[in-house]
């Protein structure tokens, strides 16, 4: 069975960090795009940020430019969010999903993956 697994979500405070982790089963990512989305209670589902299957490109919501970054091992068939100075704006459910295209076609657009993961929880608040 494919499948992505969330993890590394937490409670944390103002100005803190946390590094979610994207690990798959039943297939490999090499030939996938990574993004990660997040949903907060009442609002849609946003992209936060995408990586190449390479990991060549990158790109970021404007609300997580110098505060997140993604990264990948394929060799672990994971993908890593490192979120550092949190803000409670950023308290959402932080999903990861692959996608067959580039990150400059799927970046940010759910139809466009074809797995999800189930998401971790992340709430930042003093």
């Amino acid at each position: 069975q494919s499948q992505l697994v969330e993890s590394g979500g937490g409670l944390v405070q103002p100005g803190g960090s946390l590094r979610l982790s994207c690990a798959a089963s039943g297939f490999t990512l090499d030939y996938y795009a990574i993004g990660w989305f997040r949903q907060a209670p009442g609002k849609e589902r946003e992209g936060v940020s995408c990586i190449s299957s390479s990991g060549g490109s990158t790109n970021y919501a404007d609300s997580v430019k110098g505060r997140f970054t993604i990264s990948r091992d394929n060799a672990k068939n994971t993908v890593y969010l490192q979120m550092n100075s949190l803000k409670p704006e950023d308290t959402a459910v932080y999903y990861c999903a692959a996608a067959a295209g580039p990150c400059t076609v799927v970046a940010g657009r759910p139809g466009w993956y074809d797995y999800w993961g189930q998401g971790t929880q992340v709430t930042v608040s003093s």
